[in-house]
């Protein structure tokens, strides 16, 4: 599991999509790169425009969000403490003059906001800012009548080879983080 899982809680923070002309095409493609990586069939995905709901294809985990803006902000947030004790600790030990002269004060903003600004880094995780173009290339892809195959890498390795394969493939791809 990368470092993004550990702080987003989610199974497949990756994702790699490719677009393709038409469905028979992508879903030959699909087989053959799941084969060829030994992904299970839920990580390959084909999304065509007849998909009723192409979003569950895309972006499958129901609780990712709920459990991704949870596990980011508890994490970041703590992250964010721990800095503040730190940044606190190095500049009493500097001697800085308004840090020494009200110590309980200096300790309570320094500490406060470096969590503060490890809850705003864990909303930024949940906001999940890179998989905005991804959805956007697949959604529009659909709308003009191509296919698309949508991997869910576990990992950083599979990610690249999937991305790989699909570029081989003629594949026009897009990934996440």
């Amino acid at each position: 599991m990368g470092i993004l899982s550990s702080l987003t809680g989610e199974l497949s923070d990756s994702k790699v999509a490719a677009v393709f002309d038409n469905e028979q095409e992508a879903r030959a493609i699909a087989r053959q790169v799941q084969g060829m990586l030994g992904m299970p069939p839920g990580q390959v995905q084909v999304v065509t425009p007849h998909d009723a709901r192409p979003g569950r294809k895309m972006e499958p985990e129901d609780t990712g969000i709920f459990r991704t803006l949870i596990i980011a902000h508890y994490k970041l947030g703590l992250i964010g403490l721990g800095l503040g004790v730190v940044l606190f600790v190095v500049l009493y030990t500097l001697g800085l003059e308004a840090v020494v002269a009200s110590p309980g004060l200096a300790a309570a903003l320094i500490i406060g906001y470096g969590g503060v600004f490890g809850l705003m880094f864990g909303g930024l995780v949940t906001l999940r800012p890179d998989h905005g173009p991804y959805v956007a290339k697949v959604r529009t892809a659909l709308k003009e009548g191509h296919c698309a195959v949508v991997i869910h890498a576990l990992d950083h390795d599979e990610r690249d080879r999937a991305q790989e394969m699909l570029a081989d493939h003629g594949g026009e791809t897009i990934r996440t983080l």
